[in-house]
């Protein structure tokens, strides 16, 4: 069963990988910086979702 954090976590991950992506392309440094920061921030978000799912799953 997926959740809304799974799920979240998974779109900010893309949204990332987009963003550092343009960073590259562009030369925007900053933007390439965000992308990745984004991208971290969706693993922990989804990180958190699957425990929070093993957690539901083991009661």
């Amino acid at each position: 069963m997926v959740n809304k954090d799974q799920v979240a976590g998974v779109a900010k991950q893309v949204k990332g990988s987009v963003k550092q992506a343009a960073g590259k392309v562009t030369g925007n440094r900053q933007t390439e910086a965000e992308g990745a920061a984004d991208k971290i921030a969706g693993k922990v978000q989804k990180t958190y979702g699957d425990v929070k799912d093993k957690v539901k799953k083991a009661f």
